[in-house]
């Protein structure tokens, strides 16, 4: 790996219900993302079950789910994102987290999802997010030996003073694990992490649940994105590994030629952020 540069893989998944098939595939991927090099593997959202009783099956952390993934990490010596679980709260809805571990199996930083989506139509369906988990409180950060990362989930992605908020406090990599629909991926997608990377000069890696779910057809098309906008990679609807190249040298090339992050006029307005976490913390 040349300085400043590695590689990155990202999982798609057809997740199911049941854990032990959804572990199968996981492993048989971060296999495949390891021998391609990949220094840094990331999975979609509710990676460990996609059924109808999210909060029945919510999972322990730290407990069988977390221990698979700090096992693979080990294993292959890499950084791994389990894209998010649907994480057990005692008392109270589960939430949507983001964990991500280390080499070492350490959880270096965790992240639930901040924005619920619920919509209500009169003439169209309804769907209320905020029925089955709770949300986050916390922005996160993870910096880590390659880069410093960013953490978002799905419905996250469209609001774009989060990932301004991540970019300005040092964000290079802005990750989006998500399971999204058919129906809003065919024109949302693609556009809003095109946006997401270029307004802030960021890589960003959107990791795709596909496959058809109980509620809907997931649309899959897992991409990394550079930081002038460019679809470097993507996959179609098929479960499968994506692999690419982070080079933070260009990152810092792009900065120099569009220099947002520092035109910022902050004697006319700002953004702050009430709560900023920035791993890794003692956990």
């Amino acid at each position: 790996m040349s300085e400043g540069k590695f590689q990155i893989g990202l999982i798609q998944m057809d997740s199911g219900d049941q854990w032990e098939g959804n572990r199968k595939a996981a492993a048989r991927y971060i296999s495949q993302a390891a021998e391609a090099g990949a220094s840094l593997v990331i999975f979609p959202e509710t990676v460990d079950y996609i059924g109808t009783d999210f909060r029945g099956s919510a999972a322990e952390v730290p407990g069988p789910v977390t221990d698979f993934f700090r096992e693979q990490a080990v294993k292959y010596g890499l950084y791994l994102h389990c894209g998010s679980i649907t994480e057990r709260v005692p008392g109270s809805l589960p939430k949507n987290t983001s964990l991500v571990f280390g080499p070492d199996g350490t959880i270096l930083g965790r992240y639930s999802k901040l924005h619920l989506f619920d919509v209500e139509l009169e003439e169209g369906p309804s769907y209320r997010e905020s029925d089955d988990v709770t949300g986050g409180e916390d922005i996160c950060l993870v910096k880590t030996p390659l880069c410093t990362m960013g953490l978002s989930v799905c419905y996250d992605m469209r609001f774009p003073e989060l990932y301004r908020l991540m970019a300005g406090h040092g964000a290079q990599l802005l990750v989006n694990c998500a399971n999204f629909t058919a129906n809003t991926g065919k024109d949302h997608w693609e556009p809003l992490l095109r946006a997401r990377a270029i307004e802030n000069t960021c890589y960003v890696a959107a990791v795709g649940q596909c496959g058809r779910k109980p509620k809907f057809q997931a649309w899959g098309h897992t991409m990394l994105v550079s930081p002038w906008g460019e679809v470097i990679a993507a996959l179609e609807n098929e479960p499968g590994v994506l692999t690419g190249e982070i080079d933070l040298g260009k990152l810092e090339q792009v900065r120099r030629q569009i220099p947002s992050l520092k035109n910022v006029r902050e004697d006319v307005y700002r953004l702050e952020s009430r709560r900023m976490k920035v791993y890794p913390e003692v956990m």
